[in-house]
């Protein structure tokens, strides 16, 4: 299966429009929302054509295909108007033997880890920043942080971007389609 993965889309119908159709041209079967998606919040500048009510419209026009976490800007509003579920604080996803822990990371980040096995990963949102990084001790591995970046808000002069999972890789592109980073699961 391959689900595209992105976050923060911050109420921008002109990239959540990019992304839609991004993952239509991905041939991808799921769309793995880590929350933030209508409101832009108090700490970030309102992201180009910030039209929630049009974001709500193409969200809801592929429902079907959407998993999603809550991010730290939804409301319960946000839920009513939604034709998915927005409100979970995380979700458990496996390949193989690993588990996938997905959440925004306003909470549950590398500085408030959930319970995690060896070579288990930890998937946020949250900081507009693309990540990929193994964290352990005496050069080992304990678990792999993962991040796709953002949307419409992106930080630290990384691109608008998500993430494609296919196979047991997974793939960092922006959104020209270029690759630019990727991980591959042993």
């Amino acid at each position: 299966m391959k689900i595209m993965i992105a976050s923060d889309i911050h109420g921008s119908a002109y990239y959540c429009k990019k992304m839609v159709e991004l993952y239509q041209e991905e041939g991808a079967e799921k769309l793995l929302l880590l929350g933030d998606i209508l409101y832009h919040g108090p700490r970030n500048d309102l992201p180009e054509a910030y039209e929630p009510k049009k974001v709500i419209e193409m969200l809801n026009s592929i429902s079907q295909e959407i998993l999603c976490v809550r991010g730290n800007c939804e409301a319960e509003v946000d839920q009513m108007v939604l034709n998915f579920p927005v409100l979970a604080e995380y979700c458990i996803l496996y390949l193989g033997n690993r588990m996938m822990f997905v959440t925004h990371g306003h909470k549950i980040n590398p500085e408030h880890l959930p319970p995690l096995k060896k070579g288990d990963i930890l998937l946020n949102g949250h900081t507009h920043v693309p990540k990929c990084r193994g964290y352990g001790e005496g050069g080992q591995i304990d678990y792999i942080y993962m991040n796709p970046g953002s949307v419409s808000i992106p930080k630290e002069n990384s691109p608008h971007s998500y993430m494609l999972l296919e196979d047991n890789r997974f793939t960092w592109k922006d959104f020209e389609g270029n690759a630019y980073m990727e991980y591959n699961i042993k």
